[in-house]
């Protein structure tokens, strides 16, 4: 091995293998290579965006205040909190479980380390049926700035 690639001699043995994947990693990065750019969950013929998660939905506390929208919250409205989506965005959420949807806005943001995709209104909670339960996952799909006819 040694004799194959002299520069190897240089390094102690258990570094050549460092050395290698340094080197290889290198020239993946030279410019002239083709890069395949990742596949996101929309396609350029119209299809909508789809992300997996888990909801919740708002505490009782929330009703009556003022959203990051700057409408009122209610709970009987079909609205909900996210913080991975625009304000203002349309979208279709369903129950994994049952298969139960519903269309709400996003008009308000969670708490910055909420890990959870979507906080859900009183009502929207309630069409999807996990009202007990207190956490569902969901699938959610963007259908946009305008409101679904």
């Amino acid at each position: 091995m040694y004799k194959l690639f002299p520069i190897i001699s240089f390094f102690p043995k258990p570094s050549y293998l460092l050395f290698i994947t340094c080197l290889f990693l290198y020239s993946s990065l030279l410019p002239g290579q083709k890069k395949t750019p990742a596949k996101s969950g929309t396609s350029k013929k119209g299809s909508k965006r789809v992300i997996y998660g888990t909801a919740s939905f708002y505490a009782n506390k929330f009703n009556g205040r003022k959203t990051a929208s700057g409408e009122l919250f209610s709970q009987d409205k079909l609205t909900c909190a996210s913080n991975m989506l625009p304000l203002g965005t349309w979208i279709k959420i369903t129950n994994v479980r049952n298969g139960k949807t519903v269309i709400v806005k996003v008009n308000d943001r969670m708490h910055p380390r909420m890990r959870r995709l979507v906080d859900l209104s009183r009502a929207a909670a309630r069409k999807l049926g996990y009202t007990a339960k207190g956490l569902v996952r969901v699938k959610v799909e963007v259908l946009g700035k305008k409101k679904p006819g």
